[in-house]
């Protein structure tokens, strides 16, 4: 048998145009190119691409004729038509219409196997709006184009990973969603992308509390006692290893890493502002319990200080190294599952 293995296809989108996504993702690639192996491909508009590099350029970095070379290598471009006009550092229509159009395709091309993953630079939703792709964010998007439904959003550093009840909804409707419906398919799936997506044999899970204090058994509020304790004690019997609900609060304030392989937090705020204080800037976020494979860097579209070569690709780096990961991950495990199979049949 040949040891050769087919190297992973990974798409990258630049995100909004007008904003640091180019900048962090070709600072990224020249950074990861000469240690990864990987066959990256970009989706976007290769003039305005190329725009944005004659207003910044960057060292190693070259693209003529549709033909961008990045640290000595050549990458694809998958040439998206677009009206826009190059403004960095302002938010415009028809930036956003093009950010969602890449999203559009890069789905479309993981979808009918044309590539492993994809991991995509910062949006603004609003611009995204105004271009006419109507998500409240890449999340929801990806997960209605993939046929996904209730995606789990992770975030996650090399100390911690964050997964969110509910994701991008205002807060006062937080309690009414919180039902033990979702959080029994939260801890499910965030059970099973642990496990695959992570290769952690017997993930540990803590959930948080909604209310202060985790409710102080029901004088601070009923969700503990009448939702969240009986989906864990139903989880529990189920076999899966997790423990709460914890006073967010004091949980995040004793907090070391390995204390558990993933965190459960009620709303947006309480488990991601945490999670961003100690990634220090290179936080990744996934979208998780979808068929694709999806990450990001954990921060915006940055408008403010977008053309100035300020921006930081430390998150960026991280997010192509773990959708790496969660692809090689998902190959060895769906590798193991047909031997498993092959073998029971031959027993049989």
């Amino acid at each position: 048998m040949s040891s050769l293995r087919k190297l992973p296809q990974l798409l990258l989108t630049v995100g909004d145009i007008n904003g640091i996504g180019p900048e962090v993702l070709l600072k990224a690639l020249r950074r990861i190119l000469p240690t990864k192996s990987f066959v990256p491909t970009i989706i976007g508009n290769s003039r305005l691409l190329e725009e944005y590099l004659q207003a910044l350029p960057l060292h190693d970095v070259s693209l003529s004729a549709s033909e961008l070379r990045v640290a000595g290598e050549t990458i694809a471009i998958v040439d998206l038509p677009s009206e826009a006009t190059l403004s960095i550092g302002s938010e415009t229509a028809d930036a956003g219409k093009l950010a969602g159009d890449a999203i559009h395709k890069g789905v479309a091309m993981l979808l009918d196997g044309s590539a492993d993953g994809i991991v995509t630079m910062p949006i603004s939703k609003s611009g995204l709006n105004s271009g006419g792709h109507h998500w409240p964010g890449h999340t929801e998007m990806l997960a209605d184009l993939s046929g996904g439904n209730n995606p789990l959003m992770i975030l996650a550093s090399r100390e911690m990973r964050v997964a969110l009840m509910t994701i991008h909804v205002p807060l006062r409707q937080v309690p009414s969603l919180i039902t033990p419906s979702l959080l029994s398919q939260r801890i499910h799936d965030f059970h099973n992308t642990l496990h695959i997506d992570f290769a952690l044999p017997s993930p540990r899970i803590a959930v948080l509390g909604l209310n202060p204090h985790a409710g102080e058994s029901g004088s601070i509020g009923r969700e503990e006692v009448e939702t969240l304790v009986p989906a864990i004690e139903v989880a529990q019997a189920k076999g899966y290893s997790v423990e709460g609900p914890f006073p967010a609060d004091g949980f995040f304030a004793r907090y070391r890493p390995g204390m558990y392989d993933g965190i459960l937090a009620a709303y947006h705020d309480q488990g991601l502002i945490p999670l961003k204080m100690t990634a220090r800037g290179a936080g990744v976020n996934i979208t998780a319990g979808l068929s694709i494979v999806r990450t990001s860097p954990d921060h915006g579209t940055a408008f403010a200080i977008a053309g100035n070569g300020e921006a930081d690709e430390s998150s960026t780096v991280e997010a192509i190294e773990m959708a790496l990961s969660i692809i090689e991950n998902r190959t060895s495990s769906a590798n193991r599952e047909q031997l498993a199979t092959s073998t029971t049949h031959q027993d049989d």
